[in-house]
């Protein structure tokens, strides 16, 4: 049996095998050719093409390697299909208020897809981590990097099953 492995929303994995995909199919494959070009041109010792390609392969190689370790370690968990949708789990939509009145909405999502300019935080970001089962109403204090901070939970909501 598969141990429980971080979470990720499906729309996050498949931008993790989208990219994957990508280098495999696209990248790869042309840096391969500039590789056996330079490499067919002589002396690989001071040809900036080949020294470059091989490096760009070894990065490619090494991205792709980490992808695959992502997808297979990661479990996928369909935020509509959230079974107690009172409260703020995985996949929520949260909207909540400072003291100052100050809204702020978060989605809690992968850790391999947060993105604070889009209002996504990871998993096991100190914020999600305060959010966890939170429900409409509750208080929650997150240390951030500037102090402890409280924070008032607005709303909650899930995506609707497709």
């Amino acid at each position: 049996m598969k141990p429980e492995g971080p979470p990720i929303t499906p729309a996050g994995m498949a931008a993790l095998r989208a990219r994957y995909d990508h280098l495999l199919g696209t990248e790869r494959p042309a840096i391969t050719e500039i590789v056996s070009w330079a490499a067919g041109n002589g002396d690989r010792s001071e040809n900036g093409d080949y020294l470059y390609g091989r490096k760009r392969m070894r990065e490619i190689d090494r991205e792709l390697a980490h992808l695959a370790r992502r997808m297979k370690n990661c479990r996928v968990i369909d935020p509509a299909r959230q079974e107690d949708q009172s409260r703020a789990w995985f996949g929520a939509q949260v909207t909540i208020a400072d003291e100052g009145d100050t809204h702020l909405t978060l989605t809690l999502v992968g850790d391999d897809e947060q993105d604070a300019t889009a209002g996504l935080i990871g998993w096991s970001a100190p914020m999600a981590r305060a959010l966890r089962g939170a429900a409409l109403g509750d208080l929650r204090k997150v240390r951030l990097p500037g102090g402890e901070k409280e924070w008032e939970v607005m709303a909650i909501s899930y995506p609707d099953p497709a």
